[in-house]
């Protein structure tokens, strides 16, 4: 008698899981259709990360390193690439009313992300900015407090040099060098000992300035009458200070010019990801909304309504600035794919849900075991700051049942209900209290009882995003080149040591850590030894970790260590150590030494006070593997008008890199970029 094959218990497949496995299949060869995956094998394509999409007319500033090769070429001197520096700061960020997120002590320090998100600030954001670029140069470079205004200075050559970042300028002296902070207090008040009325006398000194047909300035001091940067009047490129304002900050009159580290965060790159249905429009105009405004937690810059190559806006053509504006607005939107299960290759974690494409029941999600809630997580990082957030459902709630939606801005720590819906049909929920100011969160979605479920999750929100950095158009022939990969993740720690402004932002404390006699506000040393340690955890395998901070150490006795562990904290390793004296410096390292398979480490700033040991800005993160991170091909869509008729260009990008080119007939007014996975 002819017998079949003996199947072994454990593998003999019910009818139920039968149907599962074919429809995971037919999840897969759909994914695979979609997203273009042919080799066998492939995990389907859930994520796409780092996608950029640069113009020949605009440099990439996505990064420290990115912009570093935009702007930093071989054979340069310091001196050349200090004025490089300079001048990629002034040609992407400026002058006016700083964004406040009350995540940096108060204005936002961060290089990249000034460019990137803002593109406006303030002096003592532009001398952190001097410093923090300088310093990844592998340069020296420190802060300076003066009269109403605050300076950097760079070293090269053995010397000092003020590069003013903020009111755009810098003075050369009679040798042809770059004038240092004390060569320009000495010029000016020198000066004034020759003409002691008009010391601390802004009328006497205007006058002085506007004499003799405007030409008056130039009979000043030498150093600031051969400066390049003033025009013909003796204002400076934004027509907002000049002459007269220079003359009184750098008199001495209020107090001797005194160091002073402004401080910088240091982590945040643009890394664009994108997931089916999820969709990102990055606008050349803004709709009046800004991250101080939200909550008129700070001032409304002028920049939000003045015009690029206009007023004090004008100078900002000569810098290459192809906009027409500053604040840009965005929007980012997220139609989760639910019914065919696609959602499943880019949630962070998915238990007991079941969707129609597997057991063709309604709704498109509900618990697979109707006993136990099922339940999804979707990561929600940005490029771009939130300024509000809406989740929109369509539920299908069963007797008893509930659809709750919960959220977290501690990377899955701490979770807060958004909403808890006992009814069925649509429903919008407000995130904007939750989401503002963020620029990640994660939201859970509970499915309670037999028949509840979703049909539709769509989740909106509004960015803000600079223009400046925006990959603008030109009249004529444009280069585009698209990009995309590495296939990572960041998860963040970063918040304000001065509390978080009675609870509008995130401080380090809600991250968890442990503190070892050292105190939660500016996390001042009390004694030897004293110390606080991060919990930091991946959704995939970590492949590096970036952590560092703005470090008081005012004795030459006072250190932080920074330290990290990959065994649950058993042991420790240092991988860097920072002494004194400083009244603060920042640094920031980048740990790649990860053993394969780590998803968690501690990382831990151990400290030793002699005078005062403070850590200030301190900012971890940890990138990451996405475990259904690839390629997927990329539909960009650039919309604009040429002499007031609308003109777009759609482009799918087919491989990670791609070059491609759009004309523009005439001179382009932008509108906007959009960047979605193709269907």
């Amino acid at each position: 008698m002819q017998r079949g094959p003996i199947l072994h218990p454990d593998r003999c497949f019910s009818a139920a899981r039968l149907q599962r496995l074919a429809a995971a299949t037919l999840i897969a060869l759909l994914l695979v259709l979609r997203t273009g995956s042919v080799r066998a094998g492939d995990p389907p394509v859930g994520v796409v990360s780092h996608i950029k999409v640069l113009s020949d007319k605009v440099a990439d500033v996505s990064s420290l390193e990115a912009w570093k090769n935009s702007f930093i070429k071989p054979g340069m001197t310091d001196e050349q690439k200090v004025v490089a520096l300079w001048k990629s700061s002034v040609s992407f960020v400026y002058q006016d009313a700083p964004p406040i997120e009350l995540l940096h002590e108060g204005c936002v320090h961060d290089t990249i992300k000034s460019f990137n998100v803002y593109g406006y600030g303030m002096c003592c954001c532009a001398s952190a900015r001097i410093e923090q670029m300088a310093r990844y140069l592998g340069l020296q470079a420190r802060g300076y407090g003066i009269y109403a205004h605050s300076v950097p200075e760079v070293c090269w050559d053995n010397e000092w040099h003020l590069l003013d970042g903020s009111l755009a300028n810098y003075f050369t002296r009679l040798d042809g060098k770059i004038a240092s902070l004390s060569d320009v207090t000495q010029a000016v008040q020198g000066w004034l000992k020759e003409h002691p009325d008009c010391r601390g006398n802004g009328a006497k000194l205007d006058q002085f300035q506007r004499a003799d047909g405007w030409t008056g300035w130039k009979r000043g001091p030498a150093l600031l009458a051969n400066c390049a940067f003033y025009d013909s009047g003796g204002w400076w490129p934004a027509r907002t200070h000049g002459w007269a304002s220079t003359m009184q900050e750098y008199d001495g009159s209020h107090g001797t010019p005194f160091p002073f580290e402004y401080g910088y965060s240091q982590g945040y790159e643009v890394n664009i990801q994108l997931r089916r249905g999820e969709r990102l429009t990055r606008n050349w105009f803004n709709h009046g909304l800004h991250v101080n405004g939200v909550l008129k937690d700070g001032d409304t810059p002028g920049c939000l309504t003045a015009k690029v190559g206009e007023g004090s806006m004008a100078f900002l053509r000569g810098l290459g600035d192809l906009t027409d504006g500053r604040i840009g607005s965005g929007r980012r939107e997220y139609e989760v794919p639910l019914a065919d299960g696609s959602f499943r290759t880019g949630a962070l974690a998915v238990e007991n849900v079941a969707c129609q494409i597997e057991d063709h029941q309604q709704p498109a999600i509900h618990p697979r075991d109707a006993s136990q809630p099922g339940r999804f997580d979707l990561g929600m990082p940005s490029s771009y700051v939130y300024l509000n957030g809406k989740a929109v459902l369509n539920s299908v709630v069963g007797p008893g049942g509930k659809v709750r939606l919960l959220f977290s801005d501690n990377n899955g720590l701490d979770w807060h209900e958004a909403a808890a819906i006992d009814r069925s049909g649509e429903q919008t929920i407000d995130l904007g209290k939750f989401a503002f100011r963020r620029y990640d969160y994660r939201l859970r979605v509970l499915l309670d009882g037999a028949g509840t479920g979703l049909n539709r999750l769509f989740l909106a929100h509004d960015i803000q995003c600079s223009q400046r950095a925006l990959p603008a158009l030109d009249q004529e022939r444009n280069t585009i080149t698209f990009s995309a990969g590495p296939r990572e993740g960041t998860v963040t720690i970063e918040g304000s040591t001065q509390g978080g402004k009675q609870g509008k932002q995130l401080t380090p404390m809600d991250f968890h850590p442990v503190l070892k006699e050292i105190e939660e506000q500016f996390f001042r040393v009390k004694k030897d030894g004293a110390s606080v340690t991060f919990p930091i955890a991946t959704p995939g395998e970590m492949t590096r970790l970036r952590a560092g901070g703005h470090y008081r150490l005012r004795d030459e006795r006072d250190q932080w260590d920074l330290q990290v562990s990959f065994d649950g904290g058993q042991s420790f390793k240092t991988v860097d150590t920072q002494t004194g004296p400083y009244q603060g410096i920042c640094k920031y390292v980048t740990l790649t030494d990860i053993p394969s398979g780590t998803k968690a480490a501690q990382v831990r700033w151990v400290g030793r006070e002699r005078n005062t040991t403070c850590l200030f800005l301190l900012r971890i993160d940890a990138d990451y593997r996405h475990p259904h991170g690839g390629f997927a091909p990329v539909r960009i869509t650039y919309t604009w008008e040429e002499g007031g008729i609308e003109k777009k260009d759609v482009h799918v990008a087919k491989s990670p890199n791609e070059t491609y080119q759009i004309t523009c007939a005439a001179k382009p007014k932008m509108k906007s970029v959009a960047l979605e996975l193709d269907e």
